[in-house]
């Protein structure tokens, strides 16, 4: 006789309360919220939105929700406050799948420690996941709750790869007058976005949690909609906050240059991969004549897929264009080569590096502004002054990985009078 796999299914704690337990009403609820949106044209890779019963502050969340419509992230990172269970770390759910009316959502593993007790009847990520479940397709959420604040800013960041978004729930102000509680939530949204310390938030906790990953990250935050129960419901007695703010890493527009050197490394990949000729271009903008080094870096689905570069070359910008975008996508060691294929689902970006300068103590370096090569006894690495921004590290933790990961060296050599370390900055641009 043969056993089913019987599968851990998290059924829905609070529906018929916070919102419909009819699939019907609350798809076309959810819709009407969504509806009533405007969109910022803002890519936002963090949402903070209230999670109060929809009748309250639904208005708010579809707001904030409305902005992802057009996004096919694959993972959904889950952050709020426990409301039943008190919580001295941040917890995860040990469940296989989320299930509400509108169905159910697979739930990705992660290495947060497992607390099914506190998610059972918690509705702060549950009201999330309905919104997330009627706009994305595919996805898997990874569900995490947290009352005392704790860093957990680098675990996720290693997660926040382009298909993933971070979604922190949280009301604000609770229970005081109309106007007052205006003035607090609007201190609050101000804290938020200029990363100060006056957080009223039920939510406090996973809003700080937000703002180190979004600084480490390099993300603003700004206000999309805001307003509170008294809006609502009318009774402006005693109120709740609401609001939905949105995290988006800020970038320059794309010059002319830029566009034609990335439309360069894209054709130049297009011809190679596919008939092996290297396309001749005539060049447009004058700044593609300098001699100036670079590196080209490939994503595929937001994952390294090659990169390589060279400094300091006796050739036009355009050429070392052309030359390290083929050897990113075919000389790499750490990867296989690209396929033709493959380059639908690839992002091409490109870094136009600065010629390299000696310093004589690395406590100069300034993370997320300068890149760094190391090099001793024959042995070099070098990271792109993005790498310490996308992964969180700290000045030691970038140069031991620079040390180790790169140039095979002991993780602690730049501390070594024997290392010659060089700083370096880079115009960076993308697809």
């Amino acid at each position: 006789m043969f056993k089913t796999n019987q599968k851990n299914i998290r059924p829905a704690a609070v529906a018929g309360s916070f919102y419909p337990a009819d699939k019907n009403i609350l798809a076309k609820e959810l819709d009407g919220y969504l509806n009533n949106a405007q969109k910022t044209g803002r890519d936002y890779r963090i949402l903070i939105v209230p999670h109060a019963g929809l009748v309250y502050s639904g208005r708010t969340a579809g707001y904030g929700f409305k902005q992802i419509e057009d996004r096919d992230f694959q993972r959904v990172i889950l952050i709020g406050p426990s409301h039943q269970v008190y919580l001295n770390e941040a917890v995860t759910s040990g469940a296989d799948y989320w299930e509400t009316p509108l169905g159910r959502t697979a739930v990705e593993k992660s290495d947060f420690t497992i607390n099914d007790k506190a998610f059972a009847q918690e509705h702060s990520l549950e009201v999330e996941l309905i919104f997330l479940q009627r706009i994305l397709k595919n996805f898997k959420i990874i569900p995490i709750l947290i009352n005392e604040y704790t860093d957990i800013s680098d675990k996720i960041i290693k997660l926040m790869d382009d298909n993933t978004l971070l979604v922190v729930s949280s009301d604000l102000s609770h229970y005081h007058p109309y106007n007052e509680a205006q003035k607090l939530d609007q201190k609050t949204i101000e804290s938020i976005i200029n990363r100060g310390k006056e957080i009223d938030a039920c939510g406090r906790a996973a809003i700080e949690a937000a703002m180190a990953i979004a600084q480490k990250m390099g993300i603003k935050f700004e206000k999309i909609y805001a307003e509170n129960s008294g809006d609502t419901s009318g009774d402006k007695s005693q109120v709740v906050g609401y609001a939905a703010i949105g995290g988006y890493r800020e970038t320059s527009p794309v010059e002319d240059w830029q566009k034609e050197a990335l439309t360069i490394a894209r054709k130049t990949l297009e011809e190679y991969l596919h008939n092996g000729e290297k396309l001749k271009f005539k060049i447009l903008n004058s700044k593609l004549n300098e001699k100036l080094g670079a590196f080209v870096t490939l994503r595929k689905n937001g994952q390294l897929r090659g990169c390589i570069g060279l400094f300091e070359p006796n050739l036009p910008l355009y050429q070392v264009i052309q030359q390290m975008a083929i050897a990113a996508a075919t000389e790499d060691p750490r990867f296989y080569p690209v396929s033709y294929d493959e380059l639908k689902e690839i992002k091409i970006e490109i870094s136009v590096m600065t010629p390299k300068k000696l310093i004589d103590d690395y406590h100069k370096i300034e993370l997320g502004k300068h890149g760094v090569v190391i090099e001793r006894g024959g042995h070099s690495g070098t990271f792109l002054p993005q790498v310490a921004t996308e992964t969180g590290w700290n000045l030691d933790e970038f140069l031991g990985e620079l040390c180790s990961q790169k140039a095979g060296l002991p993780r602690n050599c730049y501390r070594d009078s024997q290392t010659k370390i060089y700083t370096f900055e880079a115009e960076v641009f993308e697809e």
